[in-house]
């Protein structure tokens, strides 16, 4: 009864920790939108909430491992663990749209339309979050 109760609010967190992962990715596009030869980060939300709720079967490919302990941590490789920590939430390089003469692919317009579309969409995750929780203690209160 209990994983029933707690099993839509563990998806839900899942949710919220996959914006904010997400909210930090284009925010490091946009402090680097001035940065000669940078290359603009995404990931694919709907695949990576299916990861980390185990709803979709195998990964599809090779898990990436890493071998030295100055590998740089992209897409939840942790240094020197040859292991996955964050395996729902692998990054990749976004498709560039406005080629520009300094190599920097981050297109402004849609970094600031992606974030504010996550802003809206986390408060919202926040906000079915506190009404589930809202509705569980009425309903153990008996009000």
């Amino acid at each position: 009864m209990l994983e029933q109760m707690t099993g839509r609010l563990d998806f839900h967190a899942n949710a919220l920790l996959l914006r904010s992962q997400r909210q930090q990715t284009i925010a490091s596009n946009i402090a680097n939108a001035d940065t000669p030869g940078y290359v603009a980060r995404d990931f694919d939300f709907a695949q990576a909430l299916k990861n980390a709720s185990g709803l979709s079967g195998t990964s599809g490919g090779a898990a990436i491992t890493a071998t030295h302990a100055q590998h740089m941590n992209l897409g939840g490789v942790a240094a020197g663990s040859g292991a996955r920590t964050g395996d729902s939430a692998k990054l990749a390089y976004a498709v560039q749209t406005q080629p520009s003469q300094d190599g920097n692919s981050v297109d402004l317009d849609r970094e600031r339309a992606n974030f504010v579309d996550n802003s809206v969409r986390y408060e919202s995750t926040l906000r079915f979050i506190n009404g589930h929780v809202k509705t569980m203690l009425s309903a153990i209160t008996g009000q």
